[in-house]
């Protein structure tokens, strides 16, 4: 599996003030993750990032160069991109992106399918696997039922339970 260079991190939703600083809906771990970045991507253009303050899960931001609400007014609606170089992953970290298209297994070994989705529920995230033959197993993202993913070699083991 080849991992993107870029990774989706959220959506310029509008404008904050007139001074030219952008809310951001947060598609990483927290605004707070966001905020750690020295420069983000939109429409493969690069911003340092100036400032931000984390407002629910916005980012208000204030990137160089957009100075005032005409300038930042291009930006609303458009997909915000990190640089995976600066995200400062540890061993064994992944982004969600990198485990798409990932092979599924049973910890005996069974190949069960190709994990196709990942949907963000308040509880967990939930993995959507498709089988070879169009079956779909929904699985919970939590220790209980994900003992290993390596994100490197695309392979999760999972343990499933009767009605998965």
């Amino acid at each position: 599996m080849s991992k993107q260079n870029e990774i989706e991190a959220g959506r310029i939703v509008n404008t904050h003030g007139v001074r030219g600083e952008v809310k951001i809906e947060v598609w990483l771990d927290s605004p707070e993750y966001l905020n750690t970045f020295p420069r983000i991507f939109v429409r493969g253009r690069e911003f340092r990032l100036l400032s931000g303050r984390v407002w629910k899960r916005f980012l208000i931001a204030a990137l160089e160069g957009v100075d005032d609400i005409n300038a930042a007014m291009p930006l609303k609606g458009q997909t915000v991109f990190v640089a995976r170089e600066d995200a400062g992953l540890g061993e064994g970290e992944y982004f969600l992106q990198d485990i798409i298209g990932a092979e599924v297994f049973t910890e005996d070994g069974r190949r069960i399918g190709t994990l196709t989705e990942i949907l963000e529920r308040p509880a967990s995230a939930v993995y959507i696997v498709r089988g070879d033959d169009g079956s779909e197993h929904l699985i919970p993202a939590v220790d209980e039922f994900i003992l290993e993913t390596d994100a490197e070699a695309g392979r999760i083991t999972v343990h499933l339970i009767e009605g998965m």
